[in-house]
């Protein structure tokens, strides 16, 4: 299973290096991602925290070059408008994956405590929302924020959690 897993990474990364080889030519990118910058060198095919001096992990290596990318070809412009991870576009199979490893994680985490959330506005310079019961407004890339929402729950309700796209 770890083998198989690794493989996906990699083909993922082999996949998204060779596609912006494609539109950048070779050109090396920095990159914020919540509290760290790291240097991006399609040449070597590095992606380097510059807080740490460590190579990045792998899935978050994908995520960076997808945003180079996305952000080469033209980023949407920031709406005011929070949509689901349903309702972005080509997440549709991705749905049960993104709700177990994110969603999940963050009610099983703060579902029963949801103002202990609020942690992150010191930690990634987040800023709290007053939608939701608690709510938490992270950029995570240069023009990417997301919404964590919380809402607490009642005798008739267990408690929920989401995260909203602009």
């Amino acid at each position: 299973m770890v083998s198989f897993i690794y493989m996906k990474y990699t083909e993922a990364l082999s996949k998204a290096w060779s596609e912006l080889d494609n539109i950048a030519k070779g050109r090396s990118h920095e990159v914020k991602f919540l509290n760290d910058n790291y240097t991006v060198d399609p040449g070597n095919r590095v992606i380097l925290s510059l807080s740490c001096n460590v190579p990045a992990k792998d899935y978050l290596g994908i995520l960076i070059l997808h945003y180079i990318i996305k952000r080469l070809r033209g980023m949407p412009s920031i709406k005011g408008e929070w949509i689901s991870f349903r309702e972005l576009s080509g997440a549709e199979g991705y749905y049960n994956t993104f709700k177990k490893r994110v969603i999940d994680v963050i009610k099983r985490k703060y579902g029963e405590r949801p103002d202990g959330i609020l942690q992150l506005t010191e930690r990634f310079n987040a800023k709290r929302s007053p939608l939701a019961d608690v709510g938490v407004l992270v950029e995570t890339f240069e023009e990417i924020p997301i919404l964590i929402t919380l809402w607490r729950g009642d005798e008739e309700f267990g408690p929920e959690a989401n995260v909203l796209f602009d």
